[in-house]
């Protein structure tokens, strides 16, 4: 019969156990092994359990979760005498624990290629079927090379038979098993960096690159998620200039703070400049953008928020469509900041099956700032004991006296998400998305009529990115 492959534990045995080990020997002749049960408790303290197995096939039946080391006998071979007829055989050219079983989730370990592996096999078929168990090596005294050869294919540690005592026997165990155990953790924290890593240069992908050139207005954006170790939150937003002149701004709010959220505000926000590119603007690009969310939603709970503006090629005046999404904070030169009129707005989007956006035109003036951002921002605690939000007048009223302070652009919004923080008494937990975008008709003047091409200074938490992107 092929030897089984027994289910391999998510976590090893020696993690669990409270003092009591299980060593699994495997040689041809266990009853030649001269150290006792009572001996071997003895020397370690506290109470072992030994299993023998004359063959693969018997060990393979043995290996259950509670053992916490196998002691291997060098010299059993792989295939005739005791192993039994059918048993699998290894290829002299390959070797190493994770051979055919060595993936990932199991936490086995890659091995190197042995170069004495035809003398190595029971070993690496033992690695193969166990590649979450300590193991020992047992060999002659005179083989110090294959020995040392056994370790390097992924035995934790080796012993000579003619040397084996109950004291050397126990240690062996343990270390054996620590090691192991230090192996596997190190080997999933390598495995865990790797995969943050891959998922911070994919978000990073994700994240928007304005296309403003020739538009003639300044931009600054600020974005922080609200889960831990995250780049990508369920807030999104994007601005592009089209062909005509005009420059379209959006922002948005998946309802929700996982990863499936992130995902659908990236698909909402690439869908939006899609369409905003091919020409639909207000109510068209809005009822599009609510059939993208109906189709790829997780469940017909989620909905999503979203404040469209666009602004006319001369930067005088604008539209803006609210899709129960807070309306965004103008200042003027000279002049305190307001919120624009919000009464016309219409549902988020996902609620309402045949809603509709009605299109407010909004007059900006010749010089102004107009910021746009999710409810994370006004969502945040302030007073004694943080038992009342932020709101958006008290956000106004925040922004106003930074604007007194001659603060502006970056520095505004800087200065705004740092004082929303410390009010909140600490980092915000819902995600954060704000951006300003400005007018200034002497800097347009300075430029012959356009602004040089943007290049906003970007971080994301802290780390630096391309010039394109935005800050986070």
């Amino acid at each position: 019969m092929p030897v089984p492959v027994p289910q391999q534990r998510s976590v090893p045995a020696a993690e669990t156990s409270h003092g009591d080990l299980t060593l699994l020997v495997i040689e041809d002749d266990p009853a030649g092994t001269t150290i006792t049960v009572p001996e071997l408790s003895a020397a370690a303290g506290t109470r072992v359990r030994i299993r023998t197995a004359r063959n693969l096939t018997e060990a393979a039946r043995l290996l259950t979760d509670d053992v916490d080391c196998i002691l291997l006998d060098l010299a059993l071979p792989l295939t005739g005498g005791g192993a039994g007829p059918g048993t699998p055989t290894v290829d002299a050219g390959t070797s190493g624990a994770g051979t055919g079983t060595g993936t990932a989730d199991s936490g086995s370990l890659p091995e190197p290629v042995s170069e004495r592996a035809g003398e190595l096999a029971a070993l690496t078929h033992v690695l193969g079927i166990a590649p979450l168990h300590a193991v020992l090596a047992l060999t002659a005294q005179d083989d110090t090379e294959l020995a040392a050869e056994a370790v390097r294919v992924g035995a934790q540690d080796y012993l000579f038979r003619g040397e084996l005592d109950a004291r050397v026997l126990s240690r062996a165990i343990r270390y054996a098993v620590e090691r192991k155990r230090a192996d596997i953790a190190q080997h999933q924290l390598t495995e865990s960096r790797l995969r943050a890593q891959e998922n911070a240069r994919l978000e990073r992908g994700l994240l928007p690159t304005p296309l403003l050139d020739g538009s003639g207005l300044s931009f600054a954006a600020r974005y922080r998620p609200g889960r831990s170790r995250a780049l990508l939150g369920g807030d999104f937003y994007d601005v592009v200039r089209t062909p005509d002149g005009t420059v379209h701004a959006m922002i948005g709010d998946v309802c929700g703070h996982g990863p499936d959220e992130a995902a659908l505000g990236v698909e909402l926000r690439i869908a939006w400049r899609a369409l905003t590119l091919a020409g639909l603007c207000g109510d068209e690009l809005l009822s599009t953008l609510q059939q993208v969310l109906e189709h790829e939603r997780q469940s017909e709970e989620i909905f999503a928020t979203l404040c469209t503006v666009d602004i006319a090629p001369d930067g005088r005046r604008a539209g803006l469509c609210l899709a129960g999404h807070p309306a965004p904070l103008l200042a003027r030169h000279g002049l305190p900041a307001r919120l624009l009129p919000y009464q016309d707005g219409g549902p988020a989007l996902g609620l309402l099956p045949r809603a509709r956006w009605p299109r407010r035109q909004v007059e900006l003036g010749g010089a102004w700032s107009l910021m746009m951002y999710t409810d994370g921002l006004i969502e945040g605690r302030v007073g004694t004991g943080g038992s009342e939000r932020l709101g958006q007048d008290g956000m106004v009223a925040m922004v106003n006296s930074r604007l007194e302070q001659g603060l502006a652009g970056e520095e505004l919004l800087e200065a705004a998400v740092a004082e929303v923080r410390e009010l909140n008494g600490g980092e915000l937990t819902d995600d954060v998305a704000v951006l300003l975008l400005g007018r200034d008709p002497e800097r347009i003047r300075r430029w012959g009529g356009s602004a040089p091409r943007s290049h906003p200074a970007s971080s994301v938490a802290g780390r630096p990115l391309g010039v394109q992107r935005p800050p986070l």
